[in-house]
């Protein structure tokens, strides 16, 4: 049974490129749910060594993590770059 997941648009772009990188390492296409896939048994298989689960865990603690609605806020909003004041030059 398919269920839909709310992402915020920038993890769902880069879910996209990643998508898009398996695809080009298997020679074959990798749709979006296929690299979520891929990625929760390489995160597995990576916790499946104690000293990297250890060392994880307390990346973890250490974190100042934010509360999934700070999260969704941040990645929601659009990237705020500087404008740049310019002056056009008159000729007199």
């Amino acid at each position: 049974m398919t269920k839909t997941v709310d992402l915020p648009l920038r993890v769902h772009e880069d879910l996209i490129k990643v998508s898009e990188e398996l695809s080009l390492m298997a020679k074959k296409p990798i749709s979006t749910s296929m690299a979520v896939d891929l990625l929760m048994e390489i995160y597995r298989a990576h916790l499946n060594n104690p000293c990297a689960l250890d060392t994880f865990s307390q990346q973890l603690k250490s974190l100042n993590i934010m509360s999934p609605e700070e999260f969704d806020k941040y990645w929601d909003e659009p990237a705020k770059t500087p404008h740049a004041k310019h002056k056009a030059k008159t000729s007199k």
